[in-house]
């Protein structure tokens, strides 16, 4: 089991199965398990687990203690993996490892709904001299945009454009791209909420690539 005050748990048999893969690596340098969050799979997380050395581990990582195994995690990914566990599946079609995860990715604000807050403040300045300097240059290629619906005690609801509305990879646009940018840049942003009406998209980019 995990030591206390780490972010994730591992179960008993899952540390077992683990560490003995991790024993087989060659070489005789010290392997720790790498976890971190890569995109979504459906609504949630996905993940990649693996293998490095410890002595790779980044300045910006974390490095957690289980029993005899080192488990690294890039520090982005920590409140997203916070309280999860990591045991042996129990579905026969996928045996293996899984995680269980209580965190989502960032909500969506359904059809209809007008997000809470408003557009004046420190925060909503500071949001859209990031979207207008950052966020947007960065996914201008993709056809896209975001311009900012409504700031509400550290909540910033987005609206995402032209590319990135009916984008089938938005969530992840959103999570691992523009929040990341946001929260940076603004450690008062708590949460980032995507307001898009992404049914009435007419030309998203994901899927204008797969035709």
């Amino acid at each position: 089991m995990s030591e206390s005050g780490t972010t994730i748990t591992i179960s008993e048999e899952a540390l077992a199965a683990i560490v003995e893969m991790r024993d087989a690596e060659p070489g005789e340098d010290e392997f720790a398990l790498f976890v971190s969050i890569t995109g979504l799979n459906g609504p949630q997380f996905a993940y990649d687990l693996s293998f490095m050395p410890v002595a790779d581990k980044e300045d910006s990582d974390v490095l957690e203690r289980h029993g005899e195994l080192a488990v690294i995690m890039p520090t982005k990914d920590i409140e997203n993996l916070r309280d999860s566990m990591l045991a042996m599946s129990t579905n026969p079609d996928a045996p293996g490892l899984a995680m269980n995860n209580p965190n989502s990715p960032s909500p969506v604000v359904g059809a209809g709904t007008t997000p809470p807050g408003e557009l004046t403040g420190p925060i909503a300045e500071q949001v859209e001299q990031v979207l207008v300097s950052q966020v947007n240059p960065a996914i201008a290629s993709h056809g896209g945009g975001a311009k900012l619906v409504s700031v509400d005690d550290g909540t910033v609801y987005l609206e995402l454009l032209g590319g990135c509305q009916g984008c089938g990879m938005a969530s992840v646009t959103l999570r691992q791209g523009i929040e990341k940018i946001l929260r940076d840049a603004i450690p008062e942003i708590t949460e980032v909420v995507d307001a898009t009406n992404h049914a009435a998209g007419s030309d998203p980019y994901y899927a204008a690539a797969k035709k």
